[in-house]
């Protein structure tokens, strides 16, 4: 790879893992090879931390601003003056106040075009909720402040999994299904799955909302009302979506290694079978956004915080995608940006072969 990814890291919360499994994933020098790591928080914090794993051979990059960053270092930013007391394990106000900071710190450098891609450490969506911070999670914060509709796209090795509703009640679930929402969400997978993941021409696997997928009417209506219409509109605009399949049996077989991307109707309906067959090694990815996120699958886990034994396999999975997706869709970008441009080069060249 011969440019280097700039990449943010936001530390999500201060007494969770996610501290722990960035230094773990970056204790690995062969990391800095294909990305200049730039995590926003407190150098002295992330010392201490350091210390108390008995990290003596990491070593970290202190700096002012982006600009200082170093390619083969990694590199802290401070997000805060203040002194700030680590209680790992502890779900408090502190954990949420300044995962924040970070996130601001992060998001804002994002904005301006000082990153390619953000990867965000866990963060408890309960200590988080303040006058700044309003949302269910990080997808619809980044909605917020950046251009595009958000899908929360779940990956792994053999898994693209999407989600119509994310951070919603169950009981509220069928309410915000729609054939326009389920169109929606469609076109964000395909184009996704186009411009991020290099696929041509992606096969999408849509499940049905009832056990049975309703069963044609016997065990609800939706499928038949809501989701067939909408594939019968995404037929129209060539995009290739089958189902509705009754999600367990889809998943109890085979038959999603046929499609390049699922489509679920509700959070648990996709996460609990993503989880089941990819946890420690998943990623969630931020897709349908003019910028690029992805986080680990797990969450804040205080229960082992500061034990060392967190694994940071998913939150090297996240680097790993951050650094693809940006790459990917830039390319993309530049193949789609002048088309003809493109065309004649290549007429240009047959020609002199000939």
């Amino acid at each position: 790879m011969s440019i280097k990814i700039k990449l943010g890291i936001s530390i999500g919360d201060i007494n969770g893992i996610g501290t722990e499994v960035i230094l773990k994933t970056f204790r690995d020098k062969r990391m800095l090879d294909f990305c200049t790591p730039i995590i926003f928080g407190d150098f002295n914090m992330m010392n201490e931390l350091k210390k108390r794993l008995h990290f003596d051979d990491l070593y970290l990059n202190k700096i002012q601003s982006i600009v200082m960053a170093k390619g083969n270092k990694i590199n802290v930013i401070n997000c805060w003056k203040e002194e700030v007391k680590l209680n790992l394990g502890q779900n408090n106000s502190d954990g949420g106040k300044y995962a924040l900071k970070s996130l601001q710190a992060a998001n804002t450098a994002l904005k301006n075009g000082q990153l390619d891609a953000l990867v965000t450490a866990p963060i408890n969506k309960d200590n988080m909720q303040s006058d700044n911070f309003k949302f269910p999670g990080h997808t619809e914060f980044l909605e917020k402040e950046h251009k595009g509709k958000s899908l929360m796209l779940m990956l792994s090795d053999n898994l693209r999994i999407g989600v119509v509703t994310g951070h919603i009640p169950l009981e509220k679930v069928s309410e915000h299904i729609s054939t326009d929402s389920i169109l929606d969400k469609l076109n964000t997978l395909n184009q996704s799955l186009k411009q991020d993941f290099g696929i041509r021409k992606p096969k999408i696997a849509v499940l049905g909302l009832n056990p049975h997928a309703g069963d044609n009417g016997v065990i609800g209506y939706e499928e038949k009302k809501t989701i067939i219409p909408a594939l019968k509109k995404a037929e129209e605009q060539n995009i290739l979506a089958f189902g509705p399949y009754p999600a367990d049996g889809f998943f109890g077989s085979n038959k999603r290694q046929a499609f390049d991307g699922i489509l679920a109707m509700y959070h648990d309906q996709g996460l609990v079978p993503f989880k089941t067959l990819s946890f420690g090694n998943g990623v969630n990815f931020t897709a349908g956004l003019d910028i690029v996120r992805t986080s680990p699958d797990h969450g804040t886990a205080f229960d082992i915080a500061g034990k060392n034994q967190a694994q940071e396999s998913s939150f090297r999975q996240a680097v790993y995608t951050a650094c693809d997706v940006s790459k990917k869709r830039k390319e993309w970008q530049e193949l789609n940006s002048n088309p003809l441009k493109i065309s004649a080069k290549k007429e240009h060249s047959r020609s002199k072969v000939e």
